[in-house]
């Protein structure tokens, strides 16, 4: 025990409680806020009026704040347990943003709290793991061996001085530069967002704030009639939620590769100007089936009203959500679902995941078992889902070589990990294609397939991957998504011609819940059709 104390160290020494919880707060300020700093140096170089005093008073501030809320988080009597616990919650996020360009906002925590087992362990590698280790649990262990000196009384006249001396210091600070301050947070809000770890915190109050503390609301129906247009017809209508799909990587959207080699085939229609709700799926989902906007979603009163999928359910048309991915985020609860379970005895599963082919299957099995002369089935696909995209197709279907076989992505070349990406691509086209071909070969009168993705994807671009940024300040590659059509309808010169000319509207998901409801030829007080996108190519009645 003497031996291993001595190679321990100063981490053997007794010091009192004011000096841990600086030595702590120092390593947090140090090692996980750089991002932040740099940041912050970045944007305050561009401002020629500040003064260097200025630039350099930001790291004693924010040292002063990190002893304040760290004193006041571990409450005297729980010194080690709780900054300990922060140094490896610091390391997990510093990760996130550092390798990914993660902002720890709201939407991202409840995105995060939303995620399966499977797809949280996507996120596992080595690098990860050595990462951790290195600056969030061996810290924490050579921190845990200093001794803090003293009682509970001698404990609670440094917290005092502690904090007094900080506040004095934020004050002194506050006062002369109030006027920088508030210059450079008015012009770069997303700056607070690299502290770390106060806006995992910050978000994790909004989250529990919001879906603990605030009374439930009362449901609100939003049409407890709403009628079929046209009964004596029968109908199928086919939505495909798509998965992280990005409209730059799309062929038909001009992209150089030919990554929709099958859909075009089949005179399928792409509209070129669409923006997501939001940039995870936790938001964009829910979001595309109410009747809020995106500019007025709140996950909180979208769950306490109708969706479209539930009035187009009460007006007599079957209505079925197929899952094979990490749910339907609450779209789904009032109407029949099925998850698709991963067992490994499915050739299309690896008892992880399953390809998005095995949807095929399970939509050919919905309308043979169904007897129901209008019906509305929509298809959740895992789709692009990273990082490990190279999951996400069969191996005969990688089509572009190099590609990317870890999840560590930002370690991967360029061209590696646009391959891997691109190769998803054009498996959920090759998906899609074959959707389509059973909706065309089913006897109804009325047939329409609708895909559209849910959000985008990052995938390197200023230094950002994945998705789930927030929304004010995410890059295109995240909010613009592709949707793809097909109609019988087509068939018709006419209609064919009309939807030709619209699709180079620009549109979003705010368009879902009208055009939903007009594609399935439901008539509801809450329809508008100005919102949506086929209406203007509608035969007269």
């Amino acid at each position: 025990m003497y031996i291993t104390n001595r190679r321990l160290g100063i981490f053997s020494k007794q010091i009192s409680y004011c000096q841990f919880v600086c030595l702590v707060s120092i390593y947090i300020l140090i090692a996980f806020n750089s991002q932040f700093l740099y940041k912050t140096l970045i944007a305050i170089s561009q401002t020629a009026d500040l003064h260097w005093m200025f630039m350099l008073s930001i790291p004693i501030l924010l040292f002063s704040l990190i002893v304040l809320v760290l004193s006041w988080f571990s409450l005297i009597i729980f010194v080690k347990p709780i900054l300990l616990l922060n140094i490896v919650i610091c390391s997990f996020l510093f990760y996130s943003t550092f390798n990914y360009g993660v902002i720890f906002d709201k939407s991202m925590l409840q995105n995060i709290v939303e995620t399966d087992s499977s797809e949280a362990f996507s996120y596992l590698n080595i690098q990860l793991v050595i990462f951790i280790f290195l600056t969030g649990i061996l810290p924490s262990y050579l921190f845990h061996h200093l001794k803090i000196k003293g009682n509970f009384r001698a404990h609670l006249t440094s917290f005092i001085k502690l904090n007094f001396f900080a506040l004095v210091t934020c004050t002194l600070i506050a006062v002369p530069f109030y006027e920088d301050y508030a210059s450079v947070g008015r012009n770069n809000r997303q700056l607070t967002s690299y502290i770390t770890p106060f806006a995992f915190y910050t978000a994790g109050y909004k989250y529990f704030r919001d879906n603990f503390l605030f009374p439930p609301l009362p449901f609100r129906v939003l049409d407890d009639s709403p009628v079929l247009e046209n009964k004596a017809s029968s109908s199928l209508t086919v939505m495909v939620v798509g998965e992280t799909a990005r409209a730059s990587n799309f062929s038909l959207q001009g992209y150089k590769r030919v990554t929709n080699p099958n859909t075009p085939k089949l005179g399928v229609k792409y509209f070129n100007h669409v923006s997501s709700c939001g940039t995870a799926t936790a938001i964009s989902v829910p979001c595309m089936f109410s009747r809020l906007n995106r500019k007025e979603y709140d996950s909180r009163y979208a769950q306490s009203q109708d969706n479209v999928l539930d009035i187009i359910q009460r007006s007599g048309v079957e209505v079925s959500w197929i899952d094979n991915n990490s749910g339907c985020k609450g779209v789904c609860r009032r109407i029949k679902s099925e998850n698709i379970e991963p067992i490994k005895v499915n050739p299309l599963c690896d008892g992880d995941y399953c390809y998005d082919e095995i949807l095929v299957s399970k939509l050919v099995n919905k309308i043979a078992d169904s007897q129901a002369k209008h019906k509305l089935v929509i298809l959740h696909m895992i789709g692009s889902h990273g990082p490990t995209y190279y999951r996400r197709y069969p191996e005969n279907n990688s089509v572009f070589k190099p590609d990317c076989l870890k999840s560590d992505i930002q370690n991967c070349s360029t061209t590696e990990l646009v391959n891997t990406y691109d190769n998803s691509i054009a498996y959920t086209d090759l998906v899609l294609s074959k959707l389509i071909e059973v909706l065309q070969a089913s006897d109804v009168t009325d047939k329409a397939f609708l895909y559209v993705s849910d959000h985008g994807e990052s995938l390197g671009e200023k230094g950002l991957y994945l998705h789930g940024f927030p929304y004010a300040l995410a890059p295109e590659e995240q909010t613009h998504i592709p949707i793809i059509f097909w109609s019988n309808k087509l068939a018709d010169s006419n209609y064919n011609q009309c939807i030709e000319l619209v699709r180079s509207n620009t549109f979003s998901h705010d368009n879902i819940f009208d055009s939903l409801l007009g594609l399935t030829q439901v008539m509801s007080t809450e329809y508008q059709p100005e919102f949506d996108i086929f209406n203007a190519c509608k035969a007269p009645s």
